[in-house]
């Protein structure tokens, strides 16, 4: 079974609960700095992944860092199932189709747009318009910079790339030239 299997899984169990109970996005924030928090530290990884490491060690390591950190019951109770099932190492990819669940339940897409240079509020909400009309959905704009762009943008949503970047347009104007 593959990773994004299994993560969403995971992911879907985890959204029915926090949904009910009206703490996603609480839930969301936390996993994610536990997430931050494994990734910062390579020997918590290392406990973790390691299988000759007994799991009520790893217990013992999950249960002090909790009281530590007094996240809400929800997320101490998956992170316990996650460590549990031996699973709590893929954290990374359960986050990001958690992400992902959540905001095909509210109906929303996210659109990650990259330009060369940072774009102006006006254009943002022009661009987050025009998506909404093109998807049907509410859309989540999250802009990066490439300054190999040139110029333009490239929207990715899902699967989908929009390449509307000079760089692009020059790659293709090459090749018809070269035809």
């Amino acid at each position: 079974m593959s990773i994004q299997t299994v993560a969403r899984r995971y992911a879907s169990a985890l959204a029915d609960v926090v949904l009910d109970r009206g703490e996603a996005k609480e839930v969301q924030q936390e996993l994610e700095q536990w997430d931050d928090l494994l990734r910062a530290n390579a020997n918590l990884q290392e406990v973790f992944r390691n299988p000759t490491i007994a799991l009520d060690k790893k217990r013992a390591v999950l249960n002090k860092l909790l009281e530590r950190a007094k996240p809400r019951t929800t997320t101490a109770n998956f992170l316990k199932v996650l460590l549990q099932n031996q699973r709590l190492t893929e954290l990374p990819e359960i986050n990001r189709k958690f992400a992902e669940i959540l905001d095909e339940r509210a109906g929303m897409v996210a659109a990650i747009v990259t330009t060369a240079r940072p774009v102006p509020e006006a254009v943002q909400q022009n661009l987050e318009q025009k998506l909404t009309t093109l998807t049907q959905k509410k859309v989540r704009l999250d802009f990066e910079q490439d300054p190999e762009l040139i110029g333009g943008l490239v929207t990715r949503i899902g699967s989908t790339v929009y390449d509307g970047s000079v760089r692009s347009q020059l790659q293709q104007i090459k090749e018809r030239m070269a035809g």
